[in-house]
């Protein structure tokens, strides 16, 4: 048998690893990405062995044809994924080929897309498969909650150590993962998805220096 083809909507980190994976079980390997830059990356990173694409909604129909799995790894931080493959996109496809939405926790980059669970993990629409786990790191909780864990730990010492307005002040890292501060939304992209009002970091850091 010839080797399936997996295409990769999105080339992120989590485009990267399940490209690495894919071409572990010698698969026919397509990775679209919409950055010149990254996809310049990817080729370095993947050594040649994928073939990267312009992501679009015309060359996301020209590979569905003949897809095998097709993997929504695309991310905007903090806002709602953008619905890259329609339902009308599903005729496209061979029955029983697989959707894999990763990006499901931030409302799925496929329209058909719903939230699973790893008791009852995927559904058929139109004859398509779609995996769509919420919380895919559940799988292996223990080894996510260490990662997780190894990668916070660090944060949470330094608020302990400086409180909270400093720490944010000197840390620019941590300062970028503030989505809400004394009352406000500071995350204009979660506002904005949400339709909620958005308050600059700055100024709701500001308020939280006056309730002290």
């Amino acid at each position: 048998m010839p080797p399936g083809k997996v295409v990769v909507l999105g080339g992120g980190v989590v485009g990267l690893n399940a490209a690495i994976i894919a071409l572990g079980m010698q698969a026919d390997v397509w990775v679209l990405e919409k950055s010149v830059d990254r996809m310049r990356e990817l080729e370095i990173a993947l050594d040649g062995r994928v073939t990267l694409a312009m992501s679009n909604r015309l060359q996301v129909e020209e590979v569905l044809p003949d897809a095998d799995m097709v993997i929504g790894a695309v991310l905007i931080p903090g806002a709602v994924a953008p619905r890259l493959v329609t339902r009308e996109m599903l005729s496209l496809m061979r029955p029983g080929s697989v959707l894999v939405d990763v990006a499901i926790d931030q409302g799925g980059c496929f329209e058909t897309s719903h939230a699973t669970t790893h008791d009852d993990p995927v559904f058929e629409v139109d004859g398509i498969v779609h995996y769509c786990v919420a919380n895919m790191p559940g799988a292996v909780p223990v080894t996510s909650t260490k990662a997780l864990t190894n990668v916070t730990l660090p944060y949470v010492e330094e608020i302990a150590e400086k409180g909270l307005s400093r720490a944010i002040d000197e840390d620019p890292a941590l300062a970028k993962g503030v989505n809400t501060l004394a009352g406000k939304l500071t995350y204009r992209a979660v506002a904005e998805a949400h339709g909620l009002p958005y308050t600059p970091l700055e100024d709701a850091g500001r308020a939280l220096v006056g309730q002290s």
